[in-house]
This record gives structure tokens, C-alpha cells and sequence, in this order.
């Protein structure tokens, strides 16, 4: 396989933004958007290597996480601008068309993008994400709930995440990052504790500190639905349903394979918000089957 390639893409003025690519660069591009908080590196290794067999992988670490541009506390933007630095990514490495798979705010973003940039995209795979629309979810009986009555997070698992600070020395942070994992992930699969210890290290060390920064939790949220535009999707586009997600209850991966044109949806059982090593096949096996269709 190719050696991953590390490059710094500049997305507006003063903003850089790490990237890798990996795999055939002759390959069609699979990019990976990540959640709330969480650079490139959150993508779990296996599954990278085993995307990149097919597909020319670009991960990339958002502004305000990895060894991207800290600038949030000194010009703060909307959420919906991270939209459009992955938009701005694909432009500095050359990419005009990409499979996007988007987890949990990387969702989001990919929703933006089938709304607002849908030439740019061959296929979509969201995954634990909440749907940009207004559109309520019809049930199998025939009754409507409004999106303001689904579900929300776990009360107490937020509660929890909402007090994290970083600790004061290195292995107390790891085994604090480890915890939010475990707690994200409630279901039957197993967490491998030092899989995930071993993956913070390695991000750790990417950025060069361990002090996450809240930006994405603080942008402005406004202005993110797209209710009429992504009923009438025509990109080719994979929900990934979590049953066991403690943050995005399941009902939303139902929620979107209604609102959003050109859907399908798949369960991968046990699956919670976190990336699990046992859970990691079943997702590769998911997207692959629907980017290489």
C-alpha cells in the first residue's frame, strides 16, 4: 500500500489544516469527517487501511483539534464554516469529486455538503448524526413525531462530558479520555481499553498537547437546516444506524433514511458512538459495499 502523505492545506486566511492521504492516488477519494472535537487521527487505523485498499483515504484534523489552526478564542466562526473547509480541502489536494463518511458533527457537515455542494460528491455515509431537517419522523403506525419530541442525548452522559477539564499529567488524561469512550459506548461490544489508550497518545502527540478545545462545542449553530434541499437529494446516500449510541439515540438514523433523498439504511448491532475494534469491519463492510456500488 502507498505511504500516507502529510500535508498542510491553508483553507482561508490564517487557517492551516493537517491532512493525510492515503492509498492509489489514482484511487476515486473516500474523505473522513470527523466529530465534534476530534482531529483526523480519531479514525480508527483498521479502518483507514482498510478503506484505503479501494479508495484514496483523506483524513484531515479540524480547525481547533490536532495539529491544525488554533484561532477559535481570537476570531470565532459558525459551525457551518467547517463545511466549507472541507469543501476547501478538496480543492488544495486537487479532488473534484469525493465519497464523504461523516461521524457525529462530521455528519453534519456531510449533510451541508449534499445541500450545498452536491456536484462535489459521489457518495455520502452518515453516521450517528442528527438529520438538518424540520420534517418530522413518520412511525410505522402511521403517527408523525415532530424532531423537537425525538429523543436527545443521554442527560447524564452529557452532564458528565460537559465537566471534563485536562488533567494535570499525562496518564490521568488518558485514563479520563478512555472513560469518555467507555461511556460512549454502553452496548454488548467490547471497548478495547488500550486500543483507545494507545490511540490518544498517538493524537496527543500529533497536536503536542492535550488541552481539547471547546470551539466546536461553542460556534454558532444557526442557520444549519436544509429540510427542502436534502428531500431532494440525488447523492447516492448510506445512514449508518447505532442501536446502542448514547448520544444520537438510534430513532435518528431512522429520522434521516426518511428525510433525506436517495437513503439507505444499515445497523451494525452493538454499535454505540464509539468506534469499536469489533464494530470496525461490519462499518468497513457498509461503506465500502455502498462507495464501490
Amino acid at each position: 500500500m502507498t505511504a500516507p502523505v502529510e500535508t498542510t492545506v491553508t483553507v482561508r486566511p490564517g487557517v492551516r489544516l493537517w491532512t493525510e492521504r492515503r492509498g492509489d492516488p489514482r484511487a476515486p477519494a473516500l474523505l473522513l469527517v470527523m466529530g465534534a472535537g476530534e482531529p483526523g487521527l480519531s479514525w480508527p487505523e483498521p479502518l483507514v487501511d482498510r478503506f484505503a485498499a479501494h479508495h484514496q483515504v483523506i483524513r484531515y484534523d479540524h480547525r481547533d483539534t490536532g495539529a491544525s489552526t488554533r484561532a477559535f478564542d481570537q476570531a470565532p466562526y459558525p459551525l457551518a464554516e467547517l463545511a466549507e473547509d472541507a469543501v476547501r480541502v478538496l480543492d488544495a489536494l486537487g479532488v473534484d469529486r469525493a465519497h464523504v463518511l461523516g461521524l457525529s458533527m462530521g455528519g453534519i457537515l456531510t449533510q451541508l455538503l449534499l445541500a450545498d455542494h452536491p456536484d462535489r460528491l459521489r457518495t455520502t455515509s452518515l453516521w450517528s448524526t442528527f438529520a438538518l431537517s424540520t420534517t418530522p419522523l413518520r412511525r410505522e403506525d402511521g403517527t408523525t413525531t415532530p424532531v423537537e419530541q425525538l429523543p436527545g442525548p443521554d442527560e447524564e452522559l452529557m452532564g458528565w462530558l460537559g465537566g471534563l477539564v485536562p488533567q494535570p499529567d499525562l496518564e490521568a488524561e488518558l485514563d479520563q479520555r478512555v472513560e469518555k469512550w467507555r461511556r460512549m459506548n454502553p452496548g454488548p461490544l467490547p471497548l478495547d481499553a488500550g486500543d483507545f489508550r494507545a490511540r490518544e497518545e498517538r493524537i496527543i502527540a500529533h497536536g503536542g498537547r492535550w488541552d481539547a478545545s471547546s470551539a466546536h462545542a461553542l460556534a454558532d449553530q444557526s442557520g444549519l437546516l436544509r429540510t427542502e434541499l436534502l428531500a431532494a437529494n440525488t447523492v447516492p446516500t448510506l445512514v449508518i444506524e447505532a442501536p446502542a449510541d448514547p448520544v444520537v439515540p438510534p430513532v435518528h438514523a431512522r429520522h434521516l433514511a426518511q428525510v433525506v433523498g436517495a437513503t439507505r439504511l444499515v445497523t451494525i448491532p452493538g454499535l454505540g458512538h464509539a468506534p469499536v475494534r469489533r464494530a470496525l469491519d461490519p462499518i468497513a463492510d457498509a461503506v465500502l459495499a455502498h462507495t464501490l456500488a
